[in-house]
């Protein structure tokens, strides 16, 4: 079993086994009176362990997200997600309709008792939230809201926490007075907060202050492309390696709140930490307007796009545009048999091009600078027939793809079709959870 499918397994019996207390706690449950009201605790009951899932998947945990990526963790959050406001909306609305039919209620009567309970305030507005949340993170809605704005749009995810840990609390949805049951849901809360507070608070926080980070550089590299250099102490004891990435905050009055992904465009030398990025709204943009000193905060190193995961010796490298970054680094980093693709619509604007160049013919690797527009080039860049005749023995490489969204996901599409293993497919997409 790899790396990765050890992972993959723990977290998946990690979350059976917390489902199979939770279904002994709804089955030893004497008090339901009726199947309505039943189901609906059934489902709150679940409900809850997939709101500490949802924590533990945002934790940003070094063993998890070194062996699976931030990728792999943010599609599992983003289902999980969808399941969890699902799974609320049938529970809250199975047990207000069974308590409205229990009591004779009418429809005001309900919602008076809504607002005028604690517990049951506290779990509409988490739902509410939830829900607004879900909307947000829809690919329709994505596409239309800046990162900015939609990563603190998904903050809200962390008062839906606290509000469902009310609503638990006072609602008291176990109905049990057993020591067990009680002691099950403090060591499931306090797990899954602790793991969010070490690594999303704690470790970033220690390793800012130990490391010291400040800008050195700010250098053009074509028209909308820019380098950040950071130096900063002790940079040699960084867990970082080739290909992963950090969130960045570079701490000015305009921009401290901004807080963006890149990757790592060249291999962690203990000395400096280099990231390039191109300008694609007014907080990428402001890059190049970055003084020397400016302050920097980082949370990470994330991604598992590294060469820590090679099956074997040899190895294909896919670029597209800006997605050049983590290849470049990996360039750097990797040894053996090397095929680099680089796609861009021209020459110009491939950024860091050189620098491939240099690196490639001081380690013997190929490199392939692939350009046109795809509707008008024939065979398809980096389509079955272009990929083939560029890199024929491509079953026997690990691949790593870094790109626009689009063609990362047709790219490895067509890596399947060519019948490259999965375990042989590697690809960075930025996509955050929380």
């Amino acid at each position: 079993m790899t790396g990765p499918q050890r992972a993959a397994a723990t977290l998946l019996a990690t979350a059976l086994g917390n489902a199979v207390v939770v279904e002994i706690l709804y089955f030893t449950a004497t008090d339901a009176q009726n199947s309505m009201l039943a189901a609906g605790r059934f489902l709150g009951l679940h409900a809850a362990v997939l709101l500490a899932l949802q924590l533990v998947l945002v934790a940003r945990i070094p063993w998890l997200d070194r062996r699976l990526g931030m990728g792999q963790l943010t599609a599992w959050h983003r289902w999980v997600g969808i399941a969890l406001a699902w799974t609320i909306a049938v529970h809250a609305t199975l047990a207000s309709w069974a308590y409205a039919r229990i009591r004779d209620w009418s429809f005001g009567t309900l919602v008076e008792k809504w607002l005028g309970s604690l517990g049951t305030l506290a779990g509409v507005v988490a739902g509410t939230l939830l829900l607004l949340v879900v909307l947000a993170s829809a690919k329709a809605a994505r596409r239309r809201l800046p990162y900015e704005l939609w990563h603190l749009l998904h903050l809200a995810t962390y008062l839906v926490i606290g509000f469902a840990i009310v609503h638990q609390t006072v609602e008291n949805p176990i109905s049990q007075p057993a020591l067990w049951a009680k002691v099950y849901w403090v060591l499931l809360w306090t797990l899954a907060i602790g793991a969010f507070v070490a690594g999303r608070i704690a470790l970033p926080l220690w390793r800012n202050l130990r490391h010291g980070l400040r800008v050195s550089a700010v250098v053009p590299e074509t028209g909308d492309v820019v380098s950040v250099h950071v130096t900063g102490r002790d940079l040699d004891r960084m867990p970082v390696h080739a290909g992963q990435f950090f969130l960045w905050r570079f701490l000015t009055p305009a921009r401290w709140w901004q807080v963006n992904p890149f990757s790592l465009s060249k291999a962690p030398d203990g000395r400096s930490l280099r990231l390039t990025a191109k300008a694609v709204g007014r907080g990428t943009a402001g890059l190049r307007h970055l003084k020397a000193g400016t302050r920097v905060f980082i949370e990470g190193p994330y991604g598992a796009f590294t060469p820590a995961h090679r099956t074997r010796p040899a190895t294909l490298l896919i670029a597209g545009g800006v997605g050049v970054t983590p290849i470049r680094s990996l360039l750097e980093d990797l040894q053996g048999s090397i095929v680099v693709l680089y796609r861009a619509r021209s020459e110009a604007d491939a950024p860091l091009l050189a620098e491939l160049r240099e690196l490639a013919a001081a380690k013997g690797a190929e490199l392939h600078l692939v350009t046109g527009r795809t509707r008008d080039t024939t065979p398809a860049p980096l389509g079955r027939e272009h990929l083939l005749a560029l890199v024929p023995d491509v079953r026997g490489r690990d691949v790593y793809v870094c790109g626009p969204a689009a063609m990362t996901g047709a790219v490895l599409s067509t890596l399947r079709a060519l019948g490259v293993p999965r375990t042989q497919l590697h690809a960075e997409i930025f996509a955050l959870a929380g």
